[in-house]
């Protein structure tokens, strides 16, 4: 039992992390699903170490420069995968053409305009948040990496748009007694946060809400990118909760 406990989170880290994480034998149909209760947790990790790197520079350099090096740490710890996820996503979502041809642009490998106009967005979007981010609510970093690869979790229970692919390896090991204990770490940080904590969660869950929404009305159900796409703008919207003067 331990054993493939470790080897789930070994998995979930040489998956979501560019790590130098090596498993033993080669995955096995379904057991991406099952290793998703550790997502979270490698999540938590990720946003640890961004949040170090963050506050290092922070003390080292103006507020841009430290902003612009922790998104750089970010982008490198999990290889862009969920970027490419958010621009694929950019170029199918709002094309004007039938379902199938959606499906096809997400497969394709160049990048349109849209894609690369929401890549820059979300980008520019995250470079500032991290300059107006303070010390003090500097833990939403980890928060936002923990929450997002919560969010994942029930779009793998929900309709696919192919039968095939990542997303549905991904579904054919998950099931819903794994989001319970895969929400312990998200739980446990936005309490840390108080009621900005638990107004980001809500914020994490309505962003994720829409897309499940959109991705269903456009592609028929989700994908793997449209995943990787969700773990990006909640990441953004827990950190624009974060910098946000809220009454």
């Amino acid at each position: 039992m331990i054993a493939r406990s470790l080897r789930g989170l070994f998995l979930a880290l040489s998956l979501l992390t560019t790590l130098p994480v090596r498993l033993a034998t080669a995955q096995t149909a379904g057991e991406v699903g099952r290793a998703a209760v550790w997502f979270p947790l490698v999540g938590t990790l990720l946003g640890s170490l961004i949040w170090l790197a963050w506050a290092g520079a922070h003390r080292l350099w103006p507020p841009a420069v430290a902003a612009v090096l922790a998104l750089l740490l970010w982008i490198g710890l999990t290889g862009g995968l969920h970027l490419d996820g958010l621009a694929d996503c950019g170029d199918a979502l709002p094309a004007p053409v039938s379902r199938e041809r959606r499906l096809d642009i997400l497969q394709d490998p160049r990048l349109g305009a849209f894609g690369a106009l929401a890549l820059i967005g979300v980008l520019l979007l995250k470079t500032t948040l991290l300059m107006a981010l303070t010390p003090a609510r500097g833990l939403a970093l980890v928060l936002a990496t923990a929450l997002a690869r919560w969010c994942v979790l029930p779009l793998g229970l929900g309709r696919l748009a192919r039968s095939e692919g990542m997303a549905a390896d991904f579904a054919l090991g998950l099931r819903p007694r794994h989001l319970v204990p895969a929400a312990v770490a998200p739980l446990l940080l936005a309490a840390s946060l108080g009621w900005r904590g638990a107004f980001a969660v809500l914020a994490g869950l309505a962003v994720t809400a829409g897309i499940v929404r959109l991705a269903h009305r456009r592609l028929g159900g989700v994908t793997g990118d449209v995943m990787g796409m969700t773990i990006e703008l909640v990441e953004t919207v827990v950190l624009l909760v974060a910098v946000g003067e809220i009454p």
